[in-house]
């Protein structure tokens, strides 16, 4: 499949998407997310309010849904970010701005620092406050340290399968939540398993190559920097059971900032963290919480804004930091 990366690209709004994307891809940029058609779009967060002015997702197919993650509740370090709980309710805070509010929010990981039950109760109570009618999660490795994923399980993982893993549909879009955390591998690298690979194969069987895909899970499934674990080391073999589709997005976290690629027919976005950015890969000897300008850490948090209107021929998506 021809591969290529998302440099340039020049939109209404008057702006060098190219150029924009390239100084932004690590900066922790949140994302909008709009669907139509099952396609995939972007645009920056005051296109939003714009699109609301001219009638918004107005149709009874469309809807909206909001990407977040690495809240990792429970981190505190000076320096870096002493609240996190804070920047988290600064990212509730936009997403309860939003002109229109959003059908469901996905929560792709790392909801705790440290899987400490008095974390993942922090976390429940903060995005109760959130304006939407369900959130959909799924770990990430900090979820699951300690006691391989039960406590997650006990409070975000009702009826899913094995370690998580679950898949939905919203108005004819095909949603699959996929766990890659649970058997990190030596090289850090995630891992979905033989179990979660036949259950997704079996889930994808019996549906038509129309139908719109997206994926989401904690780790890339696409090799964003293997050094440091920035993959998964049977994401192909997942990405395989989906290349019959015609469009398939894939949504992960775990990585802090923004990072947009196309290969084929599959648009790859990696979301910024509402905690704390992370290092280029190879601009430091390893990865983990960044320091930042005084004064400049809400540049490099947001969330991802994602909006479906129905009759269109993509999903819009919108990045936003908290500044």
């Amino acid at each position: 499949m021809r591969e290529k990366f998302i440099l340039h690209d020049h939109n209404q709004d008057g702006l060098d998407r190219r150029g924009f994307l390239e100084c932004m891809a690590w900066a922790g940029t949140g994302m909008l997310w709009t669907v139509s058609g099952g396609l995939l779009g972007s645009a920056l967060l005051p296109a939003r309010a714009g699109a609301a002015e001219t009638g918004g997702t107005a149709g009874k197919g469309s809807f909206s849904f909001v990407q977040i993650s690495d809240s990792h509740i429970g981190f505190n370090k000076e320096g870096i970010n002493t609240d996190v709980a804070g920047t988290l309710k600064e990212a509730i805070a936009r997403i309860n701005a939003l002109p229109e509010r959003p059908d469901f929010i996905l929560h792709t990981g790392d909801l705790t620092h440290l899987a400490a039950a008095d974390e993942f109760d922090t976390l429940d109570q903060l995005l109760k406050s959130v304006k939407t009618q369900q959130i959909f999660f799924v770990p990430g490795e900090h979820d699951v340290t300690g006691d391989n994923g039960k406590l997650y399980l006990e409070r975000f993982g009702k009826n899913s399968k094995g370690s998580g893993w679950y898949s939905f549909d919203q108005h004819g879009i095909h949603f699959i939540g996929l766990v890659n955390v649970v058997d990190i591998q030596q090289n850090g690298l995630g891992s979905l398993g033989k179990e979660q690979l036949a259950w997704l194969a079996d889930d994808l069987k019996d549906r038509s190559a129309e139908t719109p895909i997206v994926v989401f899970a904690h780790i890339p499934l696409w090799s964003v920097f293997p050094q440091w674990g920035w993959g998964t080391d049977d994401g192909a073999q997942a990405l395989s059971c989906l290349k019959r589709f015609g469009s398939v997005t894939v949504l992960n976290g775990h990585i802090h900032q923004t990072l947009k690629k196309v290969e084929g027919r599959v648009t790859f976005h990696t979301a910024m963290s509402t905690a704390f950015p992370q290092p280029e890969p190879s601009k430091a000897p390893k990865p983990g919480p960044m320091k930042v300008e005084a004064g400049k850490l809400r540049d490099h948090l947001g969330i991802t804004d994602v909006n479906y209107i129905e009759g269109k021929n993509s999903l819009a998506v919108v990045d936003s930091t908290l500044a």
